[in-house]
């Protein structure tokens, strides 16, 4: 009887040690996956769907609108799951857009069309409430908010590299090239492309991230932005990587390597390329268009000519979807004038000193030179592009680049 009971032991052990096991997700891991997913959620939340862009997937207007500002709603969840019980982290920069936001909900009661500047202003305090939720997660050594917003980038950048093979001819819609999966302008793939870009250069330099993983991205990335004939993106670009790169100059030598490359590389482009990036400057613009600057002038002195109120001066008329008379204003400054008046644009500058003072004074390595790199491109693209002063993907940058400069003794994010 021992003898059979023994063999039936060693049986029942045997099959239960062949059974496969299940995989256990350490806590720390679904943490760090929640916090992800709502940072992307973050992101599409600011790609606003245009129902009347070309796209090839049937998604109508609403169902896009929907899943857009839904993911807002979603990041919030998603933050408020990973973060219990509530812990927040003491932070200037989201303060400055909670007020930035109560100054939008402040004029946006006066505004004309009151329904849509509401739900503006309350989106954007939504949105400042999630990025409050994050900052626990602010000062890890290992970047997880960086990483995860580069993740997203390439994921995106990979989309319109896809619908530009499925459907050419309605992606490059006016020889500019465009998503066409999901509705992306050509301005917006410019910038999602130049940041892609950009960050791996910076990563690269410092040492965060491998030359093969760096090459591959800057080897898509570029020709999609030089498609997409981005001028301000690439502009802000190359701004940012000068400034970002003399950050860490001293201190890395693949950096001095880059520069001598780069400045070889600039000089022969410029000797023998000189009439390929004239034209594709111009980009098929006269001399009065570009001295127009492709008509955004005329929407600005028409701004600036706008009678207001001592009122309307100094919290403007509300906030709006940056269009004047119908037409895109194009310039986060007079934007931010016309919605949020005067104190709007001394938030906002206030906004981005803050960050910029920041960097200045942190020690030389990675996160200074990301965090310059960032905020010289967003003040850069601010002059012909609008968002700072909004839910958009420019906040959205400028707000990692202050999580890279939070000032803390502890530079890990919660456990």
């Amino acid at each position: 009887m021992t003898t059979i009971t023994t063999r039936l032991g060693s049986q029942l052990t045997t099959r239960l040690s062949h059974r496969p096991t299940r995989r256990v997700v350490a806590p720390e891991v679904r943490r760090r996956r929640r916090v992800q997913m709502a940072w992307a959620l973050l992101v599409l939340n600011v790609m606003t769907f245009f129902p009347g862009a070309p796209h090839i997937l049937p998604i109508p207007g609403s169902l896009g609108k929907l899943i857009a500002q839904g993911a807002l709603i979603g990041a919030l969840v998603m933050a408020l799951s990973v973060n219990r019980p509530v812990r927040i982290r003491p932070s200037v920069f989201v303060f400055l857009v909670m007020l930035l936001a109560a100054e939008g909900l402040l004029a946006s009661v006066r505004a004309e069309f009151l329904f849509g500047a509401l739900f503006r202003a309350g989106r954007l305090c939504g949105f400042a409430l999630v990025l409050w939720l994050l900052t626990p997660w602010w000062p890890r050594r290992d970047l997880l908010l960086l990483r995860t917003h580069l993740m997203v980038l390439w994921a995106i950048v990979a989309s319109v590299v896809l619908g530009l093979l499925v459907a050419p001819g309605l992606a490059m819609t006016e020889n500019r090239l465009a998503g066409v999966l999901w509705p992306i302008p050509p301005t917006q793939v410019g910038h999602y492309t130049a940041v892609a870009a950009g960050l791996s250069v910076v990563l690269w330099m410092s040492g965060h991230l491998r030359r093969g993983i760096a090459f591959t991205s800057v080897a898509v990335c570029i020709p999609v932005l030089l498609l997409t004939h981005t001028r301000t993106a690439l502009l802000a670009l190359v701004v940012g990587l000068l400034i970002a790169g003399l950050s860490l100059f001293t201190g890395r030598s693949r950096v001095r390597k880059a520069f001598a490359i780069g400045i070889v590389v600039f000089s022969v482009g410029a000797l023998t390329l000189s009439s390929v990036v004239t034209t594709w400057l111009a980009r098929g613009q006269d001399a009065q268009e570009l001295g127009a600057l492709t008509g955004r002038k005329l929407v600005w002195d028409a701004i600036l000519a706008q009678p207001r109120t001592t009122f309307e001066t100094l919290f403007g008329f509300g906030l709006s979807n940056k269009s004047f008379n119908g037409l895109p204003i194009d310039s986060n400054w007079l934007g931010t004038y016309y919605d949020v008046g005067l104190v709007g644009i001394a938030i906002t500058i206030m906004l981005v000193l803050f960050v910029l003072i920041a960097a200045w004074f942190r020690p030389q390595g990675p996160h200074r030179a990301i965090a310059l790199f960032l905020v010289a491109y967003c003040v850069v693209a601010s002059f012909t592009e609008s968002g700072l002063s909004e839910a958009s993907s420019y906040l959205l940058d400028l707000t990692l680049a202050a999580s890279l400069v939070y000032n803390t003794s502890t530079r890990e994010g919660p456990r």
